[in-house]
């Protein structure tokens, strides 16, 4: 009997080892995509950050704009009524 079991202990370690190479391997290709996805994802939103700096300044410009209109805008002439118009 034992020597069936060290006849087929090669084959077990051979099947064992095989398993853990294919993990080790989806491993290192899980890792890449990530790394991948990673990199993609950094320029994404490098991409997102200069878009929002951009859209920063036109509201900055677009505020300056209308804050230089309203300024040219004469004030509005609320009339003041007496306290016996009130009644």
């Amino acid at each position: 009997m034992a020597h069936i079991f060290f006849a087929l202990y090669p084959l077990a370690m051979s099947s064992e080892f095989q398993q853990l190479s294919d993990k080790v391997a989806q491993l290192a290709a899980l890792a890449q995509s990530l790394r991948r996805e990673n990199a993609e994802l950094r320029l994404h939103a490098s991409a997102l950050t200069d878009e929002n700096s951009e859209l920063t300044r036109r509201i900055e410009v677009a505020h300056q704009r209308v804050a230089a209109v309203l300024e040219k805008l004469p004030a509005a002439q609320i009339p003041v009524m007496d306290e016996e118009e009130n009644v």
